[in-house]
């Protein structure tokens, strides 16, 4: 068979049928469904329910908009988007040795023994398990209200999260200076002070720039539980329903989430 341009072309051969491909199509799509099925009912979705509270949402608006701008509400509202900004910050920098040290405890190629691999990834796993609002719980009840107790739950929960992230770097960095350094009889330590480190450092502080942008935004949810910065001024808002202040708080959260992710992004790429 030829075309108009004189190529010659073949038939495509039909597709040779897979039935247990098929089959096992069949059974994913059917477990996706019916997993999807029963959320929606245990989640009690209902998009009529929505539409009837319509009127309680515009009643919501009505009262929020427009914000006050009034440097009575704003002066605070900076001032605590500022103590938001250090809680994320110190939760996110006083983690470093800790995640560090954990991150080399459980990457495969520095841990000392499978022993303490396991444990290291284990303790991993519990704190990144145990939710940072939780944390901050447990501080409250300890060391009272504040952002003291939001530092200390982000520090924790970032030791997890971070510790993790840093130790599957490790794991994934070029094997050959690692050889290299092997085959000439150096140690884990020296392995990983003058193989591992100068090659992932870049990876590493760009997870780090990453988390303390995620940090920031968990220390807004902290300040709800009294962790202080301004989640503590939006809960007061919303007990005294005071809903134009709470507006205004939630604009400047938007400015400061903002300028951080901008931030963040710039000095990552400068570093890829």
């Amino acid at each position: 068979m030829t075309d108009l341009n004189g190529v010659r072309t073949l038939p495509v051969p039909p597709k040779p049928a897979r039935p247990r491909t098929a089959a096992v199509g069949a059974v994913v799509t059917a477990a996706v469904v019916t997993a999807h099925v029963v959320a929606w009912n245990t989640t009690d979705m209902s998009f009529g329910a929505l539409a009837e509270g319509w009127g309680g949402i515009v009643d919501f608006l009505g009262d929020a908009i427009p914000p006050d701008l009034s440097w009575a509400v704003l002066g605070p509202s900076l001032d605590g988007a500022l103590v938001t900004l250090w809680i994320g910050l110190l939760g996110t920098t006083l983690s470093v040795p800790f995640s560090l040290l954990l991150a080399l405890l459980a990457a495969r190629g520095t841990a000392p023994s499978t022993t303490v691999y396991q444990a290291a990834r284990s303790l991993l796993s519990f704190l990144r398990a145990v939710p940072d609002v939780v944390f901050a719980l447990i501080f409250v009840t300890a060391v009272g209200l504040g952002p003291f107790p939001g530092v200390l739950a982000l520090l924790l929960h970032n030791v997890g999260v971070m510790g993790k992230l840093w130790a599957e770097a490790l794991e994934d960095a070029d094997p050959g200076p690692v050889q290299a350094l092997r085959s000439a009889g150096a140690g884990r330590i020296q392995i990983a002070a003058h193989a591992l480190l100068p090659t992932v450092t870049p990876q590493l502080i760009g997870l780090l720039l990453y988390r303390l942008d995620v940090n920031v935004r968990a220390s807004l949810v902290l300040g709800l539980v009294g962790a202080g910065g301004i989640g503590f001024l939006i809960n007061q808002s919303i007990k005294l329903f005071q809903f134009d202040e709470m507006l205004t708080h939630i604009l400047v959260v938007l400015v400061l989430i903002v300028a951080v992710d901008r931030l963040s992004a710039w000095v990552r790429q400068r570093l890829a």
